[in-house]
């Protein structure tokens, strides 16, 4: 690795374990930055998710005081989170080099996106909470009587799952959409559950990956140095930055970087 190299991949990561802490999406950065330092999109997806996957366990501890909370739907959710992300991450590895390529784009496209509807759904969210008819449950964190079936829920969180193992980049805006569908409205509680979750579905898929041999560890090194500092500035400075500011950089980078990846694509 070149001096520049390992300036981009510090960087990117720094950027985007400050960008999690704040508002989530530093995957777009990472995932980029791999590639376009000579890093195969297969090994830069596994490396990606090793080196951010300790920073998002440590953001749990900002959360501690609501586990308690989410013990019920851990129990229910980390069996089908766990098989999804195996799932997800064999389909990576079975499927190959070109096949990946091919869906990169695409990926990074609907991540973009995905983290661009955070606001709306935040919105949603808040409108239905204020048009529940039913008595809630206290704590925000147990789903509404008049909301999804346990098994509807199962289902949904398992395609996340999948997505978090084959990719993740968005997974979390993904699981709050689905908390909201199941009736919660204590945010801190959904967000204690997502992280959780989030750390279940990143952990087991980097798990595989470095079973499966494809994480470069000098880059992971470097990242995860960078993830971890990221992620103690952001979570610092998260009142004094702007937020609006920062999902606007996220979403210009994952649409230059998307546009990017399918003109190499029609170019190959």
């Amino acid at each position: 690795m070149t001096v520049w190299e390992i300036l981009a991949l510090f960087g990117s990561a720094l950027a985007a374990g400050a960008i999690n802490a704040v508002a989530g999406g530093g995957t777009l950065l990472t995932f980029p930055a791999l590639l376009f330092t000579g890093t195969g999109a297969v090994v830069a997806n596994a490396t990606s998710s090793l080196a951010l996957t300790l920073g998002t366990a440590g953001s749990l501890f900002g959360f501690r005081n609501q586990w308690a909370a989410t013990r019920l739907w851990l129990r229910r959710f980390v069996p089908v989170s766990i098989a999804g992300s195996l799932l997800g991450s064999w389909l990576v590895k079975s499927q190959g080099e070109a096949v990946f390529v091919r869906v990169v784009p695409w990926l990074l496209l609907f991540a973009t996106f995905l983290f661009l509807s955070q606001g709306p759904l935040k919105r949603w969210r808040e409108r239905k909470a204020g048009r529940l008819t039913t008595r809630p449950d206290p704590t925000g964190t147990k789903p509404n009587a008049t909301e999804l079936s346990l098994a509807a829920c199962l289902a949904l969180q398992s395609g996340v799952a999948i997505y978090g193992g084959y990719f993740g980049a968005g997974i979390g805006i993904l699981m709050l959409a689905v908390m909201s569908f199941m009736g919660m409205t204590d945010i801190h509680g959904m967000n204690a559950l997502k992280n959780l979750l989030a750390a279940v579905i990143n952990g087991t898929a980097s798990a595989y990956f470095v079973i499966s041999g494809l994480v470069d560890w000098p880059r992971a090194g470097i990242m995860l140095i960078g993830a971890v500092l990221g992620y103690w500035l952001g979570a610092h400075y998260s009142q004094k930055i702007p937020q609006a500011m920062v999902r606007g950089i996220v979403v210009a980078v994952g649409l230059v970087i998307s546009a990017a990846m399918f003109w190499k694509l029609l170019a190959a």
